[in-house]
């Protein structure tokens, strides 16, 4: 098999584990383990993103039916208490609901489950992180994802080309160029309009990883490409390019919202509010109560 065809299978799995490094690091994955209470194991799943309209519904199911359980949650950086929400049970589930808030609004949130004299707290370390967006059409999001991970293709490709007995790199240089301005920046700005309303939240109007990732690849990438036929150091520029692009796309788009430990979020106590009659964890006592 030729050279070429080889360093582009390699690509395409450095690509392939790279998106599956994305998707599992992202803010879309689900944080999700498994407890014991009582004696029987606890499967739980919960959601760190809610997208559209509407309170955002937490359900754990396949509980037995005398557990019993509260949803706190409080706003993200706050020294708020939590608000506590009794969950309701709907056959082997127990269900309740954040409130909603504006896109680009987080909550920090937990759930409590009790049976009998055992009380666990999940997850058990650190609360959870829910950011609330808006919903983006699939013609903008699906063509988004696919040139994006073209993008990346032909950036790990042009870096691999060093290794051609008779590197080319001007094709593979002006294809990564290009997926990255249309799938990064051009179609990338809707995404962020429709999720979170502005156009752009990069620098310099603002510091937010995702956007700052695009624009940190396709600033390398120009000057890799005005390095081509100019400079004795083009080799190294399209080789240095090509690892900046794959270490930026390797930072988890939420790196910077770690949680901290329920302990440092505890201070402020909590507020105990009305037992969820329905989908809505909006109305709020002033009664306090110890956890």
């Amino acid at each position: 098999m030729r050279r070429s065809v080889w360093l582009w299978i390699i690509a395409l799995l450095i690509t392939l584990a790279s998106g599956r490094w994305q998707r599992m690091t992202g803010p879309t994955h689900e944080l999700s383990g498994t407890a014991s209470l009582g004696g029987s194991p606890i499967h739980y799943v919960l959601d760190r993103t809610h997208v559209g309209s509407g309170d955002h519904r937490i359900a754990l199911g396949a509980l037995p039916a005398d557990v019993t359980g509260v949803t706190e949650w409080k706003e993200y950086n706050s020294n708020d208490a939590w608000t506590a929400v009794e969950m309701r049970r709907e056959g082997t589930a127990l269900v309740a609901a954040l409130p909603h808030r504006p896109p680009a609004g987080k909550l920090w949130y937990r759930v409590r489950l009790a049976r009998g004299a055992e009380t666990i707290v999940l997850p058990s370390e650190r609360p959870a992180a829910i950011r609330f967006r808006g919903e983006v059409p699939p013609w903008v999001l699906i063509p988004h994802i696919f040139i994006i991970m073209l993008a990346m293709l032909f950036s790990t490709r042009a870096g691999l080309e060093i290794f051609s007995p008779a590197p080319r790199f001007k094709g593979l240089v002006g294809w990564t160029l290009a997926t990255l301005v249309v799938g990064g920046m051009a179609i990338g700005v809707f995404v962020t309009h429709y999720a979170f309303g502005p156009w752009w939240t990069g620098f310099p109007v603002g510091n937010d990883i995702t956007d700052n990732k695009t624009l940190i690849a396709l600033v390398v990438w120009i000057a890799a490409s005005l390095a081509l036929g100019r400079s004795k150091l083009e080799k190294a520029w399209v080789v240095l390019a090509a690892l900046v692009t794959l270490v930026v796309f390797a930072i988890p788009h939420s790196w910077t919202a770690s949680e901290p430990p329920h302990g440092v979020l505890d201070a402020a106590g909590t507020t105990v509010a009305a037992p969820a009659d329905s989908l809505s964890g909006a109305a709020v006592s002033d009664s306090a109560a110890a956890k």
